[in-house]
């Protein structure tokens, strides 16, 4: 079990089990983590603006290094519309997956964000959220999304159905980008640790060996950081460009 890089996506149940109809509402471990990256990210940001102090602290300057960051995004991605409308639901799930993903990186810690099916319902969220908007917003001028402009009339056909096709495989991408991320970082990271331990019970040519994957490792977990940013901003900034489309269909 300690050298088995699959065993750490397991999910357990960490209650009694709770049955509502034909759900299984039992609270696991990916509950518990989703729960307190929630927990994080919300208590960081209140705690870190309380002070609101003019000359503002460490916590203040990187809540508002945060905010400002993903202002910027949404309106560069989706125009002063799409910041007054969803700048919240933005930054909001940048919070909830980078805290998702920090807290992962800590030993026996559990990345809510290695399961598909929490990566795919927040792109489906995503995609719905789409859908309705720009239906509700343009009417039938949403489908112009599908017909772009400038194509010569005779591919016009080829082209729809490649933009239909595109744009129903969104949340799919969507989902799998930040998933396969996260769960290749976490495999790869396990299997080159799980090699040091092996290789040092070997004796004293094994813990020398034993460098190597050591080094590896540390090198690893430090891309591992990078990379648990880099998935949350990706995810965000593709949920501007989807909302962009729904605001204004066909530019």
């Amino acid at each position: 079990m300690s050298t088995d890089p699959i065993h750490q996506f397991h999910i357990n149940p960490i209650s009694e089990p709770i049955q509502i109809g034909a759900l299984d509402a039992t609270f696991t471990n990916a509950s518990l983590f989703m729960v307190a990256g929630v927990g994080l990210a919300s208590w960081f940001m209140v705690s870190a603006m309380k002070p609101r102090a003019l000359v503002p602290g460490r916590a203040q300057v990187v809540a508002e290094s945060a905010y400002n960051f993903i202002h910027s995004m949404v309106k560069d991605a989706a125009g002063e519309e799409g910041v007054k409308k969803f700048f919240p639901f933005v930054f909001t799930l940048f919070l909830f997956i980078f805290a998702a993903n920090m807290l992962g990186m800590f030993p026996y810690f559990f990345t809510p964000t290695s399961q598909i099916v929490i990566t795919a319902t927040m792109a489906l969220m995503v995609f719905f959220t789409v859908i309705v908007l720009g239906l509700a917003k343009n009417g039938l001028k949403f489908f112009k999304l599908f017909v772009p402009s400038g194509v010569p009339w005779y591919i016009l056909w080829f082209v729809v159905i490649i933009e239909i096709i595109s744009f129903f495989s969104r949340p799919l991408s969507h989902a799998v980008r930040l998933w396969a991320n996260i769960l290749a970082g976490h495999l790869v990271l396990k299997v080159f640790a799980g090699f040091v331990p092996m290789m040092a019970a070997a004796g004293l040519v094994g813990i020398i060996g034993s460098i190597l994957p050591l080094g590896m490792t540390i090198a690893l977990y430090a891309l591992e950081f990078l990379v648990a940013f880099l998935q949350a901003y990706v995810f965000a900034l593709l949920t501007c460009i989807y909302l962009n489309d729904a605001l204004h269909p066909g530019h």
